[in-house]
């Protein structure tokens, strides 16, 4: 069984990951670093290719991932709006959603010029509220688990994710 992680960009699913895969010695794998790492900046392939080719990327990664057993998966946030995505990591994971507040959310990300979808920064906050109205109902429907995560450390959030899931898995 695989662990998947969803949520808005700056909600912490990374580092949450991250301390899940110590946890429980499964594989960690970020979808938006794999991209990264094959395909070159993401803004650079929003820019030029468009998001619907990097949406595309995406789903070739989840196809990579989703038959292979005990990943932490730490995903875009906008890889679940695909229905075909959340359909493939639910075949052999648990999808959990990490959702944090407009405030906490725009704190984390506010310094952050590397996210496109959040690129104008004279409209950074109206952008990222759209995108949170937009996404948050997908997000709910396709989780397994919901765990809040404003002041909440890293460590919190992910024994929360574990014990929600039933550790030990």
């Amino acid at each position: 069984m695989n662990i998947i992680l969803s949520g808005m960009m700056g909600v912490g699913k990374t580092s949450v990951a991250i301390k899940i895969a110590e946890r429980t010695r499964f594989r960690w794998y970020d979808t938006d670093i794999m991209i990264s790492e094959r395909h070159g900046k993401i803004s650079d392939l929003f820019e030029y290719y468009g998001e619907e080719h990097f949406r595309a990327l995406e789903t070739d990664i989840v196809r990579e991932l989703s038959g292979r057993d005990d990943l932490v998966i730490s995903t875009g946030g906008g890889l679940v709006l695909r229905r075909e995505n959340s359909e493939l990591l639910r075949q052999n994971g648990k999808i959990v959603f990490l959702r944090a507040t407009f405030e906490t959310l725009l704190t984390r990300v506010r310094a952050d010029e590397s996210r496109p979808l959040l690129k104008d920064a004279g409209r950074m906050a109206e952008n990222l509220g759209l995108l949170l109205a937009e996404r948050t109902p997908i997000y709910e429907a396709n989780a397994d688990l919901i765990v809040d995560t404003d002041g909440k450390t890293v460590e919190e959030v992910a024994a929360e994710v574990l014990s929600g899931l039933g550790e030990p898995l």
